[in-house]
């Protein structure tokens, strides 16, 4: 494939150094672009190189994911895969053009549900992909892998200072009616909180918000929604996927993984046993679908 493994190392390189994605996002979105070059190297019979990347047409990339979907790719994993490719695209494609559009497939609405683990990490790296700049893009990872990891309500976590630097294995929050409650920090949510922290241009402090907006101010709930809301576009995701869903997600989880109601309690910081049992009803519900996929009967 003429050009094509110049293409693959400048987008290797773009993602490690302009973007500052992680090994494992690098790694993801190389072997997507891999995939659409040898595609389109067959599917048109031509030498691959920007010029003609800028000729790919949605009729392409659909094929292209057609292809995939051959392969046995869910509806999940094809919508991330068409966001690693439109980010290929929009690096690639010559000045004064534009990379093909094409909607993502949806996933199939219904009822309430959580938040699949590989659906919270495909919106966190899509929100943080598409940030202006790099450390935007942290900053969102930062928030999103929080409130999924801790369970922390959007308003919560915006109302973070400095004060709970440095991080250990618990983090201090405050709820609703000033109520105080101890989080456990996985340490995948403390790598990106300290990733964040260390690329923010802005100067932490113990009474200043730990989450910054891009001019330095404390950073909006409303930022965070917008970015969720344009991932989960481009992922093709339900619109009832939100920052809260990353809670219920969490709560549900753990539930379902043997959790004890009263300690999801108090890890939610529900002032009443009765707001934790909803996720009860949402675990059955999840049970039920698995019981009509699964059983012969059903």
């Amino acid at each position: 494939m003429t050009g094509a493994p110049s293409l693959i190392a400048a987008w290797r390189d773009h993602l490690r150094t302009q973007r500052r994605r992680s090994e494992h996002t690098v790694r993801a979105y190389v072997a997507t672009a891999e995939r659409l070059l040898a595609f389109v190297q067959e599917h048109r019979g031509e030498a691959v190189d920007p010029a003609l990347l800028a000729t790919l047409t949605p009729a392409d990339l659909r094929a292209f994911l057609a292809f995939r979907r051959g392969e046995g790719l869910s509806n999940t994993s094809a919508a991330r895969e068409l966001s690693a490719v439109r980010g290929f695209l929009a690096f690639h494609v010559m000045e004064g053009a534009s990379p093909p559009r094409l909607k993502g497939p949806r996933v199939k609405k219904g009822v309430p549900r959580p938040i699949s683990p590989d659906e919270v990490i495909a919106l966190a790296e899509d929100a943080s992909e598409h940030a202006r700049e790099p450390w935007i893009g942290a900053r969102n990872w930062a928030v999103l892998l929080l409130l999924y990891g801790a369970g922390l309500r959007i308003g919560e976590a915006m109302a973070l200072t400095g004060n709970v630097l440095p991080l250990g294995e618990t983090m201090s929050v405050t709820g609703k009616r000033g109520k105080t409650r101890i989080v456990p920090m996985l340490p995948q949510v403390r790598d990106a909180i300290e990733a964040y922290v260390s690329q923010c241009p802005y100067a932490q402090s113990r009474d200043a918000p730990l989450f910054r907006g891009a001019r330095g101010g404390p950073l909006s709930a409303a930022l965070i929604r917008r970015a969720v809301q344009g991932a989960r576009g481009r992922l093709g995701l339900s619109d009832r996927t939100t920052p809260h869903a990353l809670r219920h997600s969490f709560a549900t989880h753990l539930l379902g993984r043997g959790a004890d109601l009263r300690a999801l309690q108090e890890l939610l910081g529900h002032a009443s046993l009765s707001s934790t049992q909803i996720y009860t009803a949402v675990d059955a519900a999840h049970l039920l679908d698995v019981y009509r996929n699964a059983h012969p009967r059903a």
